[in-house]
């Protein structure tokens, strides 16, 4: 049986308990006579969005509230997709605009409800587009929602609802088409050629435009086809045959040699002779090449800056014998007159050399030229590798002048993602004591030594593989079954042996510290004490590791503190900023989880492990990070993390961990240490424990 609708007087309460009217001095009476004729189930979906709308403002709250309860009846089914709309208009620009998308998106959805197709919401297939084009190859690329489907060569943005097909998976399989052509435009070189000259030519901008998308798509389906046939196949299921006045150019764009030039000579073939309508295909986005090639421009300064320092850093700091006098290793140094490194052997070989960063840059720089000129990299001047631009390289704590990435953030309450919404800055961690540290290595120099022995035989030591044919041993335990078998008869088995098999390590190490105030005293201490142990250990075992803290101020200042990069040595410089962890503001997780697991993905290695230290729950300054809210975005960023192959592990001091991380973690990936003095005792065993 069915709850019964709830009164006008009823619903006048539950509104004014959730946006607190009542302190306002608003009066729900309007919205609640809207809401008395909805059903109860419509009816508790806009007073669950009011309340989730009113925890992030109060004037969101009733905004929301009002404008829901007079179309909540129109929108249907769709009402949750109209308040998230809203509420990333509000996130983006504030609440002149939230109102503005909500008006858009209802109008929108009245014309889309005269058609009978079944569509499918961005929303809904963003997760799984998201993983799609991660698993192409190229840069990655941003995901959003817009009015149009197009590309600035960095993001993608897609509609934000398909109602073309006539079912929910032809619209899905639309979405990923569109998405395959978007990606293609910045992986083949759409973007390398100036179009304006063309563009110019045509009396109409915007129909010079769409004849250059739909001669692009020609062009990039065949790129597709060459290196993934089965997305091919499956895009040209999409468009159906191109018109036959077209196929000579389609022929044309299809042999490998083309380029985008080529495009633009099939738009002046057709100029020429009369361009007529553009042909329209559902899976063809815009093109904006003025837009595509600014952001072009200034990626290619900022990864020609990174690339330069590496190369600088590698060559200055070059070990092999005679590198001083060799020709083939000319020093980078600043002075007028230097030889430029050959960016043939540097980046177009084999890039293993360079750091992750750099790496990245340099295969994006490939990508965006094809080959990079050598007069690109003249050098850089001497300096420590520092792949962030705008960190001051004095020894002060400073900040760069805009966020060096912005994350998304899962919002439980929405269950959708509010995007670019964390700003992370990488800082420069700050130098401590260096005796602070050779007084923990004298005082713990027994357990140092008593770590190191356990390690070095875990890293010699070999795999048992029993109930083998032969091998070395005997297994005692089959031998005791075979022996019971013939006793009663029954056939023995013949695998009676152990089989010795050497453990090959590669595995690569994330420590997450967590520099919160409330680490401030003793709690700091164990994690500093920990992670000099560690060190020491893990050096004996060779394993690649890196060291990060990360805190922060709200969303808009999330702060992560490189203490050892995974090319880092654990060096006078490593100890001394290990000696410079302190407490300093909140714990904003999802975050710092999700910036992390991206410098540990890259890492070649076929194991990777992230460990995060803390003292307590996520949190951050106000209400709204607190609690639920923080735990399900860092549980989101914890599959994430799973989903690209990182096993993470936590080891907290809070006694009360118990009582959320199974929920981030699972059952058996947290320890919970009860005393802040027994960290550094515990530490090194449940590394060995963990990768053993």
């Amino acid at each position: 049986m069915s709850e019964r609708k709830l009164f006008a007087h009823e619903l006048e309460a539950r509104l004014d308990e959730v946006l607190l009217l009542s302190l306002r001095q608003r009066s729900a009476e309007g919205p609640a006579a809207l809401l008395e004729a909805l059903p109860r189930a419509m009816q508790e979906r806009v007073l669950h969005w009011a309340g989730v709308a009113a925890q992030t403002s109060d004037d969101l709250g009733w905004l929301i509230a009002s404008l829901a309860a007079e179309q909540a009846a129109g929108l249907g089914p769709r009402l949750d997709d109209w308040v998230r709309a809203g509420l990333d208009a509000y996130d983006r620009s504030g609440l002149a605009a939230t109102r503005r998308a909500l008006n858009e998106f209802a109008e929108a959805h009245r014309t889309s409800s005269r058609h009978s197709r079944e569509g499918i919401a961005f929303t809904a297939i963003e997760g799984r587009l998201s993983r799609f084009l991660h698993a192409l190859d190229g840069r990655p690329l941003k995901l959003v929602s817009g009015p149009r489907a197009w590309t600035d060569s960095e993001t993608l943005w897609l509609p934000e609802r398909l109602e073309v097909a006539a079912d929910a998976p032809g619209n899905r399989r639309l979405y990923k088409g569109i998405a395959a052509l978007l990606w293609a435009q910045t992986r083949f070189g759409s973007f390398n050629i100036d179009p304006e000259p063309e563009l110019e030519r045509w009396p109409d901008r915007e129909a010079a435009l769409a004849w250059m998308a739909v001669f692009e798509a020609m062009r990039l389906e065949a790129c597709i086809a060459r290196e993934l046939p089965g997305l091919a196949l499956e895009i040209a299921g999409l468009r159906g045959p191109w018109p036959p006045e077209l196929a000579a150019a389609a022929d044309k764009l299809a042999q490998a040699q083309a380029t985008a030039a080529d495009s633009l000579a099939c738009m002046a073939e057709i100029r020429t002779v009369g361009a007529g309508d553009t042909p329209t295909f559902p899976h063809i986005g815009a093109i904006d090449p003025i837009a595509a090639r600014r952001v072009r421009a200034a990626r290619i300064a900022r990864e020609l800056a990174v690339v330069r320092r590496a190369l600088n850093v590698i060559a200055a700091t070059d070990t092999k014998a005679g590198a001083a006098d060799n020709p083939d290793y000319p020093p980078l140094a600043a002075e007028a007159g230097m030889q430029a490194v050959d960016p043939q052997a540097d980046l177009q070989g084999d890039l293993s050399a360079l750091p992750p960063a750099a790496r990245e840059a340099a295969k994006s720089l490939i990508q965006d030229l094809g080959e990079i000129p050598p007069e690109a990299l003249h050098p850089a001047g001497p300096g420590a590798w520092q792949p962030v631009a705008g960190v001051e390289e004095s020894g002060v704590v400073s900040v760069t002048t805009r966020p060096d990435a912005f994350y998304d953030e899962w919002d439980y309450r929405r269950g959708s993602w509010r995007h670019g919404w964390c700003h992370l800055y990488e800082m420069k961690a700050p130098v401590g004591d260096h005796d602070w540290v050779d007084e923990v290595r004298t005082r713990h120099a027994h357990l140092i030594r008593s770590i190191r022995r356990r390690f070095e035989a875990l890293r010699g030591e070999d795999k048992p593989q029993r109930r083998q044919f032969d091998g070395e041993e005997i297994d005692l335990d089959a031998q005791v079954e075979a022996r019971a078998d013939r006793k009663s008869g029954a056939e023995p088995s013949p695998r009676l042996f152990i089989h010795r098999r050497r453990i090959e390590r590669s595995l690569a190490v994330m420590f997450m510290v967590d520099m919160s105030g409330s680490t401030k005293g003793w709690v700091n201490d164990a994690e500093r004490e920990s992670l000099v142990l560690l060190c020491e250990a893990i050096e004996a075992l060779g394993d690649s590791y890196a060291i990060y803290g990360f805190s922060g101020w709200t969303r808009t200042h999330c702060d992560i503190y490189p203490v050892k990069r995974f090319a880092d040595r654990y060096d006078a410089a490593t100890r001394g900023r290990i000696a410079g962890i302190e407490a300093r503001d909140y714990t904003r997780m999802g975050v710092a989880v999700r910036h992390l697991s991206g410098l540990l993905v890259r890492q070649n290695t076929r194991h990777k492990l992230l460990v995060t230290l803390s003292d307590g729950r996520p949190d951050d300054y106000g209400d709204e990070y607190r609690g639920r809210y923080g735990i399900e975005d860092t549980r989101r960023a914890l599959l994430e993390a799973r989903e690209k192959g990182i096993r993470s592990y936590c080891v907290t001091i809070d006694r009360h961990g118990a009582d959320y991380l199974p929920q981030l973690y699972g059952p058996a990936h947290y320890s919970v240490i009860d005393d802040a003095k027994k960290l550094p005792q515990k530490i090194a065993e449940i590394y060995r424990k963990l990768t053993g």
